[in-house]
């Protein structure tokens, strides 16, 4: 697709904007306000939901970014098939902005901005500095154009620039780590994209919902397969906004309760039909990465608008986690919290992980006795280590999301508090 993914353990170009393609998760909502109504100038909405949080849909959110990590980690492209991140998190994302939309559109897309723009701010001031020390030198090449570009660091528009190549081989950075670190910010611009659509998508959808729902796959259609191309970084947003656009707009469905007036039956075969077409379709463009879904715009498009509508539709709207999954209450609850922190900072800190592990050669009889097993069991040691370096990350600059979203800084918003209280 436009972003490739990339894996850590043996370093390969698999992931040209992060090739996450997959995220970020969206950043956490804020608190559910009182049933909101909605407007009456379209189909007829299910009740509105209950005040609070849905742990359902914060379970899905957490697991969508376990899964980011992993994948980026071990570049299994069956990962995409098995669960499509990318489109749960906009799915999520669409859902909560057409519950904030009952408020006034310009206040609601002021609020998501101001919460998604000091996050990526406290993560570029670290990266693009260090970019430049390690001999990025883009005026060179580009003139005084590039530093138009540079804004974007400032307001995502467009996919902040970065090199494709810095720092040197064989040293703490390698020649890609810019592009392993600064790619999954595309995240970042497509969200941005959304937000600043959803007050017009909204009203569409709610008079003309299904052809809103399915116009996004259209238009996949069209500039996803070739078909028609956009060039340059414009055509790399519209390919992004095209594929994941049924999924956010899967969420206006979810929140006005569209989708259970539609006889469950149906929308699983309608789900089922999608994914097929999704299954048919990748299996006749399969790119070097095989099953990477990422990289064929039209089968993530039909394959995550299915996942997420069978998702959805047996959605069962929980206050509380249920049974055994109550015991992963605080960790679901900080996932939500820091969800951007998790999302923009994970690719840094994978890459950290192999210089630490790197470090046990050094320990007396460890090296000698185990290096073997050390070298066979890499990538699973960078899964264990990277847990530990978030939790830093989460203590170092975590907070920066409460100060965005008007709240006092918290160290660890795990619910524990809360709980006690």
């Amino acid at each position: 697709m436009t972003h490739p993914h990339q894996s850590y353990g043996k370093p390969h170009a698999d992931d040209r904007t992060m090739a996450l393609r997959v995220v970020l998760p969206a950043p956490a909502a804020e608190p559910a306000p009182a049933a909101e109504p909605v407007p009456a100038d379209g189909p007829a909405p299910a009740p509105a939901a209950k005040a609070g949080r849905d742990r359902y849909l914060d379970l899905l959110r957490a697991v969508a970014l376990v899964r980011v990590v992993v994948f980026h980690l071990f570049g299994w492209a069956w990962l995409t098939v098995v669960f499509p991140s990318m489109g749960v998190m906009f799915a999520l994302a669409g859902s909560l902005m057409a519950r904030s939309l009952a408020r006034p559109a310009w206040s609601v897309i002021r609020s998501r901005v101001r919460r998604l723009l000091p996050p990526m701010w406290a993560f570029a001031a670290v990266v693009v500095p260090v970019v430049f020390l390690l001999g990025w030198k883009p005026v060179r090449e580009e003139g005084i154009w590039w530093f138009l570009k540079l804004g974007c660091y400032i307001l995502p528009i467009g996919t902040p620039p970065f090199p494709w190549e810095n720092g040197s081989e064989g040293g703490w950075l390698e020649t890609s780590w810019a592009e392993q670190g600064i790619g999954p910010l595309w995240y970042i611009r497509a969200y941005l994209w959304f937000v600043l659509a959803s007050p017009l998508l909204l009203k569409a959808f709610r008079k003309l919902p299904w052809a809103t729902l399915l116009a996004p796959i259209g238009l996949t259609a069209v500039i996803g397969t070739g078909l028609v191309t956009v060039p340059g970084a414009t055509g790399e947003g519209l390919v992004d906004f095209a594929v994941f656009g049924s999924c956010w707009i899967l969420g206006f469905a979810h929140n006005d309760g569209l989708l259970k007036t539609v006889p469950r039956y149906l929308a699983v075969s309608l789900a089922a039909m999608l994914m097929a077409f999704a299954l048919w379709w990748g299996a006749h463009h399969l790119t070097e990465e095989g099953w990477n879904l990422d990289e064929i715009p039209l089968a993530q498009a039909t394959w995550s608008l299915g996942f997420c509508m069978i998702l959805l539709q047996y959605a069962p709207s929980w206050r509380e986690l249920p049974g055994r999954l109550a015991g992963w209450d605080s960790l679901v609850t900080l996932a939500n919290n820091r969800a951007v922190t998790i999302y923009l900072w994970h690719n840094m800190l994978l890459m950290a992980t192999f210089p630490l592990i790197d470090l046990l050669w050094d320990v007396p009889w460890v090296g000698d006795h185990l290096g073997t097993y050390i070298d066979r069991a890499d990538n699973a040691l960078a899964l264990i280590v990277v847990w530990p370096l978030l939790g830093l990350m989460i203590l170092a600059v975590g907070w920066v999301e409460d100060l965005a979203a008007g709240r006092r800084p918290r160290l660890w918003p795990n619910g524990t508090a809360r709980t006690r209280t």
